[in-house]
């Protein structure tokens, strides 16, 4: 066969074969394929992030009345400590009070305390914020409240610590090169007076309970100071209540209900 003979039947066979372009009425309709081979997004969140920062992989999304504050570890002021240490920075709390007052949904904030203690001025500044708040709050001290944590714990309208948690009471220390001139001796008074009148105006404690606690010796080692633990903190009027988050909240659901009353908050 000649090569024009092969080119010529070649054309009549293609004449004869149906068009595939064209939909073939006797097949049923295929669907388009839109986006083949393209990766699909990610809808739900990074479970590696959820659980590093919620410890669970489902997070419930509960509305609530009631604002939860953590202050655990070492509350931090003005000095940034090293990487290592658990803190509480004081200028990411005080935003979160701001809100929580100005927010029309939250009627009630429950603070939740396990703090070795911290920056003096700045634990003085979250106590201070919380006492002044028009809406009812709730503390719960969990672990620990020692040092800075005693002026935070008693500056809501009603406290309470766990059975087996302590809170160490000591007169305010300096870390590094203290100057050893009369104006710093002056400074430190005025500065642990401060602490001593904000925790007795508002608790149950007298101002000379408290600096006999806060002097004692003996109690801790190479310190003077007092650690009292659960019951302790109750009898000595530091704190109103033994109890856990169960009481904390029915107590803060109490205060709410007496706030939309119109009765005022202790």
């Amino acid at each position: 066969m000649s090569e024009m003979d092969y080119k010529k039947r070649k054309r009549l066979i293609n004449q004869d074969m149906p068009d595939t372009s064209e939909p073939n009425p006797a097949l049923p309709p295929t669907k388009p394929q839109k986006n083949k081979g393209k990766k699909k997004e990610l809808e739900e969140p990074n479970i590696i992030d959820t659980i590093k920062n919620f410890g669970q992989t489902n997070i419930p999304q509960v509305e609530s009345n009631i604002h939860c504050l953590n202050i655990i570890g070492q509350v931090e002021g003005h000095m940034v400590l090293p990487p290592q240490n658990k803190t509480t920075k004081y200028e990411h709390i005080i935003p979160q009070i701001v809100a929580a007052e100005q927010n029309e949904k939250v009627e009630g904030i429950l603070i939740i305390l396990n703090t070795v203690g911290g920056d003096v001025e700045a634990g003085l500044a979250l106590a201070e914020m919380i006492s002044s708040l028009s809406k009812p709050t709730v503390t719960l001290v969990l672990g620990g409240g020692h040092s800075i944590g005693v002026p935070i714990a008693v500056s809501s309208n009603y406290s309470y610590i766990a059975e087996t948690a302590t809170m160490t009471i000591h007169p305010i220390r300096l870390t590094g090169l203290v100057i050893g001139v009369p104006q710093t001796y002056e400074y430190l008074d005025k500065m642990q007076e401060r602490v001593v009148r904000f925790v007795t105006k508002h608790s149950n404690i007298s101002e000379e309970k408290f600096k006999e606690l806060m002097y004692k010796t003996g109690n801790l080692a190479r310190d003077i100071g007092t650690n009292v633990i659960g019951i302790d903190a109750v009898n000595h009027g530091i704190i109103d209540e033994v109890g856990g988050l169960g009481q904390a909240i029915k107590k803060l659901n109490e205060l709410i209900a007496q706030n939309k009353g119109g009765g005022l908050l202790q």
